[in-house]
């Protein structure tokens, strides 16, 4: 599927006139020799010089900082593309594809930036970064309850515009607007209706591939391999996703939104601990996040518990079903908030009530920080007597959020090999480890790998699981205690688990030489027995 090239072509024609002004001659050597073969191998009608932008390009360092969501890689010293191409035209990213391998250059595809550790606009590699965000148009069939939507396209952008078309359907994804479809597809992609529909890759129905040898490939042409492989494998693997198809799913008119906070004082402890005993337990309509994280009340140091809910009913229903299950939160009908399925998404996002549905569209997120994210799956609950001591080491390093994802309902019911999303039955919630800070402080990254560390024995083990759309460099890099395993091997199964091996084979079925890799990319064979053999 191509953007929508009227809504971009006056840009287009200006940043070609400003492209066009000096000749490929005038550039300097290397610049010219990449804008040759780029403009050799292209046939769009929009020629992708104007597409294009090169260190000494004025927008070059807008361009690049547009998505980069962690401030941590927005330093002078961090390594910046040779180039960038925003494509317009599936021609200009099979040119890029092209000259890529020509040159001996690594291709980075980022569509929303939202990667914590920075691996879609970062490489210690000669690199160039292919950049989909004018690639979002969104075509949505409410007759077949589906949707076509480009890889450049946002969440919100997708949310925003199922809503114009109906108020009864919606789609299972992220609760963060400004996160892009690419990745946030072929990684999995949880939200706060898994429990009730299932990951955003349990509900896609075919997809638009260019791969390696630049052919462009839908669900019949790829084969039911490469496609399983994209929907949890991690897109960026195998080719550059042009779009997904994706099967909107039912919503009620109406649902009930709630926001709870309780202290250690207010017996957060012990409604924390049923809450494990419950939440991935009770009606699948019924998603309840918590937020944990240390705050400060005259000079003391606590810990807050935020209870975070979507209920795909009303209000009524709701507090019925709290009171019979969880009455330890003590929800009341004054707590709920009865809205539309897409004003809950503006809820979640923070946003106050009223507030107009056009935000959904704003690309750029609320101001940037410097983060670092980690994740594990919680298997069994934690004891009253371990979550006090959770508390304690968390008031003692200060900055660290939990985060807890329940899961049961829909996602107990999907077999682990299904998608290469493995994370299913067996799991109560999943933990997002969480530090953000405002200035650049190296130390800031302790207390999170501190906490990761005191989890340990809370925690799944064989592996210790984590989620793929968390990348996380530090696993697998201090974890090599066995010479007959590599690095790839131990995050491959902490990512995949058993998985792991199939998409290897999927990889070097399609994808032989590894052009499509980056830090933590599924191996070939064949780099996978080279990089062992380094080792």
């Amino acid at each position: 599927m191509e953007c929508n090239i009227i809504r971009n072509l006056a840009v287009f024609t200006y940043l070609s006139l400003v492209c066009n002004s000096m000749s490929i001659s005038d550039l300097p050597q290397e610049t010219s020799v990449l804008l040759q073969c780029l403009s050799n191998h292209s046939v769009a009608s929009i020629p992708i010089s104007s597409v294009t932008y090169f260190p000494t390009h004025p927008s070059y360092p807008s361009i690049l900082q547009s998505y980069i969501r962690n401030l941590r890689f927005s330093s002078s010293a961090t390594p910046k593309p040779l180039f960038l191409v925003l494509p317009s035209h599936v021609s200009h990213i099979q040119a890029s594809i092209i000259c890529c391998k020509i040159h001996g250059l690594e291709m980075r595809i980022r569509s929303g930036g939202h990667d914590y550790d920075g691996l879609s606009y970062v490489s210690t590699a000669s690199f160039m970064i292919l950049d989909m965000s004018n690639l979002r148009s969104i075509s949505v069939n409410i007759e077949d309850q589906s949707a076509w939507v480009e890889s450049g396209a946002t969440l919100g952008e997708l949310f925003y515009a199922i809503a114009q078309k109906s108020k009864i359907h919606g789609f299972p994804a992220g609760v963060c607007p400004t996160v892009g479809i690419g990745g946030h597809f072929s990684g999995g992609g949880y939200g706060n209706m898994m429990r009730k529909y299932g990951l955003s890759t349990d509900n896609i129905v075919d997809a638009k591939l260019v791969d390696a040898a630049g052919r462009v490939l839908d669900r019949e042409s790829m084969g039911e391999d490469l496609f399983w492989a994209i929907r949890g494998g991690g897109g960026a693997s195998f080719g550059v996703i042009l779009s997904w198809k994706i099967k909107l799913v039912s919503v009620p008119e109406v649902v009930t939104v709630f926001r709870v906070e309780k202290t250690l004082e207010q017996g957060a402890t012990d409604i924390v601990d049923k809450w494990q005993y419950i939440a991935d337990k009770i009606d699948e309509n019924l998603f309840i996040r918590v937020v944990l994280l240390t705050v400060t009340k005259m000079r003391l140091q606590s810990i807050k518990a935020k209870f975070n809910a979507l209920f795909l009913g009303n209000a009524e229903k709701l507090v019925s079903l709290m009171n019979g299950r969880f009455p330890e939160l003590g929800l009341s009908p004054e707590m709920c908030i009865e809205m539309s399925w897409i004003e809950s998404v503006l809820f979640w996002s923070n946003y106050p009530k009223g507030t107009s549905l056009e935000v959904l569209l704003n690309r750029q997120p609320k101001p940037e920080k410097y983060l670092k994210k980690k994740s594990d799956y919680v298997q069994e609950p934690i004891s009253k007597k371990n979550l006090e001591g959770i508390w304690k080491k968390m008031i003692e390093l200060g900055r660290p959020a939990l985060t807890l994802n329940p899961y049961g309902g829909k996602m107990s019911e999907i077999s682990e090999s299904e998608t290469p999303f493995p994370h299913r039955a067996g799991n109560i919630y999943k933990i997002q480890y969480s530090v953000t800070w405002k200035e650049r402080e190296v130390e800031a990254l302790d207390p999170i790998a501190r906490l990761y560390d005191y989890m340990t024995p809370y925690v799944s083990k064989s592996p210790r699981s984590s989620y793929l759309n968390y990348r996380d460099v530090d696993i697998g890099i201090n974890e090599i205690g066995n010479a007959s395993y590599s690095e790839a091997e131990i995050w491959g199964r902490k990512y995949f688990k058993g998985n792991f091996d199939r998409l290897v084979q999927v990889k070097s079925m399609v994808d032989a030489g590894n052009f499509f890799r980056y830090e933590q990319s599924i191996p070939s064979l064949a780099s996978w027995k080279s990089s062992r053999m380094a080792e």
